[in-house]
């Protein structure tokens, strides 16, 4: 659930174009991916030390009394449908940070495509006047 509130979060802080809103979202994302991993291999082992056979938690069933079975199956549907709602909110946030990214390289090109002097009848880098091509000379006019 707090997977899902920080993905919440990170969409609306997309939303508002705030990067370092995003960042510091994005670092608490990663650290409790992290924990969340290291608790589904604490619970392996835990389920390998209760039934050596056992890989997974629903493999646990034949084990149970029926009330903790429905109890825990309750608790594994919740559990799915909590994983299910964050993949799809996880990609929501990365179309829409790929299409804000992809927005500001076509808005940075087209600046540096316009700032770009449109005629070749230009000076140089060493202060030489460069033709369009031709290695004619050129009369130049001008005051100072």
């Amino acid at each position: 659930m707090l997977l899902s509130a920080l993905l919440e979060e990170e969409f609306a802080r997309l939303q508002k174009r705030n990067p370092r809103g995003v960042s510091r979202i994005e670092l608490s994302i990663q650290e409790l991916l992290r924990q969340i991993a290291a608790e589904r291999f604490s619970l392996k082992r835990m389920c390998q030390a209760i039934d050596p056979e056992a890989e997974q938690v629903h493999m646990l069933y034949s084990s149970m009394d029926e009330t903790t079975q429905q109890a825990f199956g309750s608790m594994l549907a919740m559990l799915d449908k909590m994983e299910q709602k964050c993949g799809l909110q996880a990609a929501k946030n990365q179309e829409l940070a790929q299409a804000l990214l992809d927005q500001s390289s076509s808005l940075l090109n087209f600046m540096h495509k316009e700032i770009q002097p449109k005629k070749r009848d230009a000076y140089s880098a060493r202060g030489r006047f460069v033709g369009a091509g031709s290695s004619q000379a050129t009369i130049l006019r001008g005051r100072l």
